[in-house]
């Protein structure tokens, strides 16, 4: 798209690259960044990793939550949203028949989560059908309006979903979850980066993005935000010398999250330089281009396949996830990789195939036509 952009990544140049959403890709500041962090740590371990942490640690939640609209304190920051989630869920004092609403678009490790939650509490996990085409905001809320009942105790949704690539009407829910006092987590591992997050706005009680996705910071890096009032009932997954600590601070939230020994802390360190780099390089509007080309690219492959899109645009971003016909979508994704040099996911869901389209600041129109190339040769 942006050639000076393009340079900056460090992708194969032999391969299409149209899967940014699952890993991401880190451009070469942000790289370097991760590398003088652990240099720097390496000279002198025992003081940086001893006595430095805390402060190093601070300055980067500080740069991320200026990014995000929140307060510094009110930040942790984890490997994934994965395990920012699972340090919650294992937190929460959920019982017998309590309800966790959801949707029947929501990442699959987290569906696991849930009905292991589940089948160990007695709770149930309810996925309300979010049918498609998804054309309007209304009918998505009052469908779920018309699923939350009294034992309804949490409600948990992606701002964008990873398999259906669609953005959400999450402010909403957050505020009818707020009125009828019902605990609101937002899976929102594809957020930062890809559109605007503002979590004062947003008010959820719960939120979890990924940085190493849309904001191309070094892989391993996400946060967890907690709301204040709910603080105080998050548990470690791992117990450590934070836990009941013989120097508390001002957080039991941080004391208890921040330290986890000789974990390798360098990706979150980059946080500031990460905003830096997106900031210098006016990322917003990068991404405003990149969702016209996501949305151009998605009208060409429907064309092409002859098939109707699955949502209005208002709810895409830089995703699109198209329904395909497939008898094998494991072998479908490496033939693309290995007959015609494309990256791209295939997946099944809900019993449907579906591959999906990323599109980053490294990708061009001529990505496309590669990836229409394939698809014509393919299944016309």
């Amino acid at each position: 798209m942006l050639p000076n952009i393009k340079s900056q990544f460090m992708l194969d140049p032999k391969i299409t690259h149209l899967n940014h959403g699952s890993f991401g890709a880190t451009p070469k500041p942000i790289f370097d960044s991760l590398v003088d962090w652990q240099k720097k740590l390496e000279m002198n371990p025992t003081k940086h990793l001893g006595y430095d942490i805390y402060d190093f640690l601070k300055e980067s939640r500080k740069s991320l939550a200026n990014y995000i609209h929140c307060d510094k304190d009110d930040i942790a920051f984890m490997p994934n949203p994965s395990t920012a989630l699972n340090t919650v869920i294992k937190s929460l004092d959920i019982k017998k028949d309590d309800e966790i609403l959801s949707s029947n678009h929501e990442y699959g490790t987290l569906d696991r989560t849930w009905n292991y939650i589940s089948k160990k509490t007695g709770s149930k996990y309810i996925q309300v059908p979010v049918v498609l085409p998804l054309e309007s905001e209304n009918d998505f809320i009052e469908t779920f309006l018309k699923h939350i009942t009294s034992k309804t105790k949490i409600i948990f949704l992606s701002q964008i979903t990873s398999s259906t690539g669609l953005i959400f009407p999450i402010k909403k829910i957050c505020e009818i979850a707020k009125q009828k006092n019902i605990i609101s987590i937002i899976d929102g591992a594809h957020v930062p980066g890809h559109i605007n997050l503002n979590i004062k706005k947003l008010n959820p009680d719960i939120y979890t993005g990924a940085c190493h996705k849309w904001m191309c910071s070094p892989k391993g890096t996400a946060f967890l935000y907690v709301t204040k009032k709910l603080q105080n009932i998050i548990k470690p997954l791992v117990i450590s010398w934070g836990y009941d600590s013989d120097l508390p601070s001002h957080s039991q939230f941080l004391d208890y999250l921040q330290w986890q020994g000789t974990n390798d802390i360098s990706s979150y360190l980059t946080i500031p330089d990460t905003i830096n780099f997106l900031e210098k390089n006016n990322w917003k509007s990068i991404s405003q281009k990149c969702r016209e080309l996501n949305i151009w690219a998605r009208d060409e492959v429907n064309k092409l396949l002859k098939i109707e899109s699955i949502s209005d645009d208002k709810f895409l971003g830089q995703m699109s996830s198209i329904p395909i016909k497939s008898s094998d979508i494991l072998e479908d994704q490496i033939e693309f990789y290995l007959k015609y040099n494309i990256q791209i996911p295939f997946f099944k869901w809900h019993e449907k195939e579906f591959l999906r389209i990323s599109i980053q600041a490294y990708n061009t129109k001529e990505d496309i036509f590669k990836l229409l190339e394939a698809l014509d040769d393919k299944y016309n």
